[in-house]
């Protein structure tokens, strides 16, 4: 946009994000594999649909690509005659004179958030959270992300995201999540390292680490903001009197009930 370019060097935690319609690629640096996940915030978008400057110039008459690009007929038949999906070359350095110059040394870029490098919120004993939305990454405004760590046996307490749907990735361990829909709905099903897991929007869920190791879940949200009503923090704000009604408990009973956000309880 506007003429404005922008080169990040990622490793892993950090978090990369461009609006919709931005032209951007992807280059390994080595010296292995590297892998990384993407998602969306529209549950209909295809990759048969990615607009590739490759194909574009392919599927353009000869000499306008000739009069666009300036080249002539033999530096023009070089070019691919389909869309290049994945293109190998050679790996760039700082060595090398092609590196792309940074002039001042940032933690955070305008389209690089370093999520794993952030203080997460903790639950002693029970699990860790970190979390990036637009109020962190400004350029990130349809979508939040987060990561969540569950202690063996921990279990991220009853909640719901009035704002957003819910799109999860268990990078290790195993989990149970039942999703409740209302009017006596619910779906249990139980989760391992590679599953997806999905809670509409304000549909109410739990993660409980139901294996030996911990639980890491990566989460993305379709909105930028991060919200969430835990169960417990709900409750803590009602009347004693309330609540005994409502779950037809003896008052002594509902003076137990949890007083703050439990957010995420170690195992019992």
């Amino acid at each position: 946009m506007h003429g404005t370019s922008y080169v990040d060097i990622f490793n892993p935690g950090d978090v990369w994000y461009f609006p919709r319609g931005y032209g951007h690629s992807i280059q390994g640096l080595g010296p292995g594999e590297c892998h990384f996940i993407l998602i969306f915030d529209n549950g209909d978008f295809s990759e048969d649909h990615t607009f590739s400057i490759t194909d574009f110039i392919a599927q353009t008459p000869t000499d306008v690509v000739m009069q666009n690009l300036g080249l002539a007929a033999d530096e023009y038949a070089l070019l691919p005659k389909k869309e290049a999906y994945f293109a190998k070359g050679p790996v760039p350095s700082t060595a090398s004179h092609d590196a792309y110059p940074r002039i001042s040394s940032d933690l955070i870029t305008k389209h690089r958030y370093p999520l794993m490098a952030k203080q997460p919120r903790l639950a002693p004993g029970g699990g860790t959270q970190r979390t990036v939305t637009v109020e962190d990454f400004p350029i990130s405004s349809t979508m939040a992300g987060s990561v969540i760590e569950l202690e063996p046996g921990g279990l991220r307490e009853m909640h719901w995201h009035p704002n957003a749907d819910e799109w999860q990735y268990y990078l290790d361990g195993k989990a149970e999540m039942t999703v409740f829909l209302a009017e006596g709905n619910a779906v249990t099903e139980q989760f391992e390292a590679g599953d997806v897991g999905y809670v509409p929007m304000g549909a109410g869920h739990y993660i409980k680490n139901t294996g030996s190791d911990v639980c890491r879940i990566l989460i993305g949200f379709n909105s930028g903001h991060y919200e969430a009503i835990d169960l417990s923090e709900w409750m803590a704000g009602n009347p004693v009197d309330v609540l005994a009604t409502n779950l037809s408990l003896p008052r002594e009973i509902a003076h137990k009930l949890p007083h703050k956000s439990v957010f995420i309880a170690p195992k019992s």
